[in-house]
């Protein structure tokens, strides 16, 4: 969606996966527009906005996230946003469109703020992102943060540091006037993307359990506690299978494999989803920035006892012209030598490791047999000793 807005996908017909027609070609009903007020578990029935009610015998639940917001006075006035669905990018894309939107400001310096920045500047629009912490995208190791951060610098992206927003108004001149702690700012645009939250009300107030997340509880066909009713996507738990724990992780293709999943099981075709290992990516600008697994807090929350390393490496082979670094974090457990995550940064060749390491995770693979990873190796692609490799091997001296 940061996309869209940024105009580099121009039609945005082409973020919808299916139309509520080509569902109803299928032979499937939908209703847009209508509002579920609560599941009537006695009946098994879900009342809509309105009064009337649907009958089930199987429900699967699919109610994404809430975004949270700071509760300041002013978040609700017209040119604040927050960006979860598709109807907020248009709403934020008409309103660039229609007003001379020439400055905006983000609350927030996650991923999802980093590429809103990329497309803000795409725009020609000043952006300044107000970030509380000291540092962008604290998912990824201190040093590969500060490498966003001089990322945003050289961009022209301004941010403050250290940074609360107190309140918004509508100043005299029309513009949104944030009054944070570092001062007041003046822009014609605020995006607030501080996070989201499971959205399990409806779910609760039925009596369906949630899990230690604030999350819907299921298990691996995607079936909560409750009889024939199921859950799936941002609003339901997903099993870690580094940490071999159940979270809350809300990413798109996440949500889509527990749909399929779902989908499956309640049509007679048995599936389970064998977990996630967390990985997740973003453009920044001229960067990539991916990660996967666990990183030292949580792999001490696991019961595990992590040790660390970062390498610098090539992307592509020393000896050929236009090469760029790519620096490599790996995470193990220091008394299995278990991989447990991994982090990676660079102009090239970032994403593409990381996905490596993914499947590395995924198999279960110890350090050594990372370090020996049959990879396939010429120098327009990579060294013949590949970032990864030497990572692995250098953490290992460490266990």
């Amino acid at each position: 969606m940061p996309y869209y807005i940024g105009d580099v996908i121009r039609d945005e017909n082409k973020l919808v996966a299916r139309t509520p027609e080509r569902f109803r070609d299928s032979g499937i009903e939908v209703l847009i527009r209508t509002p579920v007020e609560r599941i009537d578990m006695k009946e098994s029935a879900v009342q809509l906005a309105g009064g009337s009610t649907i009958d089930y015998d199987i429900l699967a639940i699919g109610t994404g996230t809430i975004p949270i917001l700071p509760g300041i006075p002013g978040q609700d006035l017209e040119g604040v946003f927050t960006l979860k669905r598709l109807n907020d990018a248009i709403r934020i894309k008409s309103y660039i469109d229609m007003k001379p939107v020439r400055s905006a400001a983000i609350i927030g310096a996650g991923f999802i703020s980093m590429e809103m920045c990329e497309n803000l500047r795409l725009r020609g629009i000043e952006t300044t992102i107000i970030n509380m912490g000291n540092l962008p995208v604290t998912r990824w190791d201190p040093i590969f943060s500060k490498r966003a951060q001089e990322e945003l610098d050289r961009n022209g992206v301004i941010t403050l540091t250290g940074t609360k927003t107190e309140s918004i108004t509508r100043g005299n001149d029309g513009r949104l006037h944030l009054a944070t702690t570092a001062g007041e700012l003046a822009v014609d645009l605020l995006i607030i993307a501080i996070g989201v939250r499971p959205d399990a009300r409806l779910a609760a107030e039925a009596g369906i359990p949630l899990g230690k997340t604030g999350a819907i509880q299921v298990d691996f066909s995607q079936k909560t506690p409750l009889e024939n009713i199921y859950a799936v996507g941002d609003c339901c738990e997903v099993f870690n299978r580094v940490s071999m724990r159940w979270v809350h992780i809300p990413l798109g293709d996440i949500a889509n494999k527990q749909g399929r999943v779902a989908g499956r099981n309640i049509g007679g075709a048995p599936i389970l989803f064998p977990g996630i290992v967390a990985a997740q990516s973003f453009r920044l600008f001229d960067l990539e920035m991916a990660a996967t697994g666990i990183d030292e807090r949580e792999a001490n929350q696991a019961g595990f006892h992590p040790v660390s390393t970062i390498v610098w490496g090539n992307a592509i082979a020393g000896a050929m012209p236009g090469n760029s670094p790519v620096g490599i974090k790996l995470i193990a457990d220091r008394s299995t030598g278990k991989l447990l995550g991994a982090q990676a940064i660079g102009e090239a060749g970032a994403v593409s490791r990381v996905n490596t390491l993914s499947c590395a995770l995924w198999a279960g693979l110890g350090l050594e047999e990372v370090a020996y990873l049959d990879l396939a190796y010429a120098p327009p692609f990579s060294p013949s000793w590949d970032p990864i490799h030497l990572a692995a091997q250098d953490l290992l001296k460490k266990l």
